[in-house]
């Protein structure tokens, strides 16, 4: 028995701008009136769809936490980088992809 060639061998690799899948987003943002609707207008522009959102108050600043529903990469980096250029977003702590099915 010789090796065999994996099925997969021949599969184009796709480019991570290609590849959908859903995030979890942490923001540090002011606790103000208007701040979340900002924040979900700029995922709204990019065309990412937001799944949950968890806000978590701590006095003048609040924790954000969003789970997308699947977007691309592209789109994801686009909407991150317009997130920590608003005045009211004090930090971007953290993107992490969430791999699995929606449910």
């Amino acid at each position: 028995m010789g090796s065999r060639e994996s099925d997969y061998a021949d599969l184009p690799i796709a480019s991570i701008d290609q590849v959908k899948t859903r995030y979890l987003i942490r923001l540090d943002v002011a606790d103000r009136p208007g701040v979340l609707a900002s924040v979900a207008q700029t995922f709204a522009t990019h065309r990412v769809s937001i799944q949950t959102v968890r806000q978590s108050g701590r006095g003048a600043d609040a924790e954000l936490v969003i789970m997308t529903h699947s977007a691309t990469d592209k789109d994801l980096a686009s909407t991150v980088k317009d997130l920590a250029g608003l005045a009211h977003v004090e930090k971007v702590e953290s993107v992490l992809r969430v791999e699995g099915s929606e449910g």
